[in-house]
């Protein structure tokens, strides 16, 4: 039986859309992807319940090609959406747990030295943690401002390097990081610049009385609902590849740049934002917009996407990219605050 990532459809649609000039050719890729995701979430929602946010977020980021950023306290199936997502997406996937001890090597690898029967001694790299498709950064934030900096790096130019030698990342490579909001003690939040490299934020919430119930139901009983794979590495390399090829219309356009030059104090026709915002968001926020919009559409089935989308995904693309001032803190304002008065100008 021929499996879906590899079903002759989506070869044929989608394995060579770089050459999808023909219109017709384009919507027939973007129809056939919009159904592969379809059943991919269908799968995660067999597993994880009450997130659907979460998911929808999530998907949006790995289809954009980005890393992500999880903040929420332990229990709400962080670890375990990282799981279903290698499996269901068949992705080779590794967990790390940062602690403060975690030193560099422990996550890109090293070089040992090593002799052989002749006597010849030689150099032999190991590779570490990172050489995966799919990497679990569990509290990243306990790590050292030099592991973090190292998995950073990796996450921005897809390679690693040990002793002068780069080593690429295999393809597709994402992180999936997490934070716990509450436990501040002997961590080291990550700096404004390396919080950039993630495409999204992603605040995860308790689940509600119904879902949770399901979550009680679901996983003390006998047995336990396991993800099957519905796509494979290359599909999603291909699946990234079309979602840049989703026509943007100019309004969109439009009110992706009016967002994001808004949220910035030296650009904003709204005062509060002057007043009371201390930096704002930078170019990569309109770059992981345009693309976030396009991903969102695909998954809802539409052949391009709205101001109703951008609207959407403000929050997870800003809420990491902006900083309040000291003053804005004091009187007790947020960043969703600011980033819902910024949206009231585009909807």
């Amino acid at each position: 039986m021929t499996s879906p990532a590899n079903s002759p459809n989506f070869s044929r649609s989608s394995g060579d859309n770089a050459e999808l000039n023909d219109p017709s050719q384009l919507v027939e890729a973007m129809e056939i992807l919009g159904r592969r995701i379809a059943a991919v979430r269908e799968g995660i929602d067999r597993v994880i319940f009450g997130q659907p946010q979460v998911v929808e977020e999530t998907l949006i980021t790995l289809l954009s090609g980005g890393h992500l950023l999880l903040i929420g306290v332990p229990g709400l199936g962080k670890t375990r959406l990282v799981e279903t997502l290698g499996a269901i997406f068949g992705l080779e996937e590794r967990r790390v747990q940062f602690t403060p001890d975690l030193m560099p090597a422990d996550i890109l690898g090293s070089e040992v030295l090593e002799e052989s029967e002749t006597g010849r001694r030689s150099f032999r790299f190991i590779k570490g943690p990172v050489f995966c498709q799919l990497l679990m950064a569990d509290e990243i934030n306990r790590a050292s401002p030099r592991t973090q900096s190292a998995l950073l790096q990796a996450m921005q130019e897809r390679r690693i390097s040990v002793a002068g030698h780069y080593h690429p990342l295999p393809e597709p490579f994402h992180v999936l990081a997490t934070q716990n909001p509450l436990e501040q003690e002997g961590t080291y939040p990550l700096p404004e610049a390396q919080l950039d490299r993630f495409f999204m934020q992603v605040d995860v919430n308790y689940p509600d009385l119904e879902s949770e119930r399901r979550i009680l139901v679901a996983t003390t009983g006998f047995s336990e609902e396991h993800p099957k794979q519905v796509m494979d590495a290359a599909a999603l390399i291909e699946a990234q590849r079309l979602v840049r090829r989703v026509p943007v219309g100019e309004s969109v356009a439009e009110a992706i740049l009016e967002l994001v030059r808004s949220g910035r104090p030296e650009t904003s026709p709204i005062e509060e934002i002057r007043e009371q915002v201390s930096w704002g968001p930078g170019p990569r926020a309109s770059q992981a917009l345009m693309l976030a919009v396009r991903a969102r559409a695909v998954i809802d089935g539409r052949l391009s996407p709205s101001i109703d989308d951008v609207v959407a995904l403000a929050h997870p693309v800003l809420r990491h990219r902006m900083a309040l001032n000291f003053a804005a803190r004091a009187e007790g304002a947020t960043i969703g605050q600011v980033i819902d008065r910024i949206v009231e100008g585009i909807a």
